[in-house]
């Protein structure tokens, strides 16, 4: 019993450790610290890339004298805030960071201007061809029908002003790169800010993942594929879904189901309706209200309801989060991630539904990973 309580505490307690169950001691590894282990001393060093510090080399922060805020610091000098973001131009795509060496990136910040369906990143592990991350930014940060909502969640906040936060863990052992293209007509602005460690990354630290996907409109009696075609060992930890709803009445009694290492018709994991997945229950219903009501957690939300207002926004538009951080779905060969999208007949069968149905998967595996499928292009992204 002591070697699962001990590691089980030290996860609650928010910090990262190797555990040597043999040792019967742990000892930290110098990746994450939480309140677990703030306190605990590590060699590892601490870096942050910005637009006043590309390259986050040590003591090279602050030295730009030519920026977006050039104008504004005329007269200053040196040091007064001559580069706080970047422009990004339509059709270009921009490197926010191109770290070599071995560590783990720890927190992004970020605000972007312009479509957030238009502004696409990528994240590259170890020199990989093909990003692990590719996904529009409103979505990576559970923003995906472009208009802000708040989200309070462990590994992703987003705060008023459009401050998206990102605390996924993301180690690498030989570079990390990550781009933002904007496919956007118009240019637009980015204020950023990745803070990383320069440390050791433990043999068993997986690369983490995150694939974007949408079907508008699913079609009659189809399932929704959340992710697909992952081979490796690993774990999924996260769902972000983007729900249009094309039809009246309750949309969510879909199951979702987690087809894991060589699950054929039917899977191991099988749940109960779609609001149950997100930790809801019985339609997300204000019973006083009678309205849809949205909610903040760590690990699951009702983020964002958008409700018609009687012209032109004319459908019911949802935004959900769930963060397998207390239950990670762990699989060794491969994995597979469906939801079905049901509503009610009027003589009480269920309904299959043709929504507008977009998601993010998160996860963690062993490199090298299978191709993504192919992103939608502009029109097909584009949400109003």
């Amino acid at each position: 019993m002591r070697d699962l309580i001990r590691p089980l505490c030290i996860l609650l307690m928010g910090g990262f450790m190797a555990y040597d169950a043999d040792a019967q001691e742990s000892t930290y590894d110098g990746l994450q610290l939480g309140l677990g282990n703030l306190s605990r001393l590590s060699k590892a060093k601490t870096r942050s890339i910005s637009p006043e510090n590309f390259t986050g080399e040590k003591g090279k922060g602050g030295m730009a004298t030519q920026g977006t805020g050039e104008k504004a610091a005329r007269g200053l000098g040196q040091g007064w805030k001559i580069s706080p973001s970047v422009r990004i131009e339509a059709g270009q795509t921009f490197t926010l960071a191109d770290i070599q060496g071995e560590g783990a990136i720890q927190h992004i910040w970020m605000t972007p201007t312009g479509h957030w369906r238009f502004s696409i990143l990528r994240f590259y592990w170890d020199g990989e061809k093909e990003p692990s991350v590719e996904v529009p930014v409103g979505d990576f940060f559970g923003n995906g029908w472009a208009a802000y909502a708040p989200i309070s969640s462990l590994p992703v906040a987003v705060n008023p002003g459009s401050a998206f936060n990102c605390y996924w863990e993301m180690p690498y052992r030989k570079s990390a790169k990550i781009t933002m293209e904007n496919i956007g007509h118009e240019a637009m602005t980015l204020y950023y800010q990745i803070d990383y460690t320069v440390t050791d990354v433990p043999k068993d630290a997986a690369y983490f993942h995150a694939q974007f996907r949408r079907v508008n409109p699913l079609p009659f009696k189809s399932v929704y594929t959340i992710l697909e075609g992952v081979k490796g060992w690993g774990q999924f930890v996260g769902t972000y879904m983007a729900w249009g709803v094309n039809n009246n009445g309750w949309w969510g009694e879909g199951e979702i189901k987690f087809f894991i290492d060589g699950d054929d018709k039917y899977p191991t994991i099988c749940g109960t309706g779609t609001e149950d997945y997100f930790c809801g229950s019985y339609n997300f219903e204000n019973r006083t209200t009678k309205q849809y009501q949205e909610f903040n957690t760590p690990y699951s939300g009702l983020a964002q309801v958008i409700r018609p207002d009687g012209v032109y926004n004319s459908q019911q538009l949802f935004g959900l989060y769930r963060w397998h951080i207390m239950d990670p779905i762990r699989f060794e060969k491969d994995l597979k991630v469906t939801i079905q999208a049901l509503g009610w007949r009027a003589d009480g069968r269920y309904l299959p539904l043709q929504d507008d149905i977009a998601s993010v998967a998160f996860w963690y595996q062993t490199e090298p990973h299978a191709a993504f499928p192919k992103l939608p292009d502009k029109d097909y992204l584009e949400v109003k």
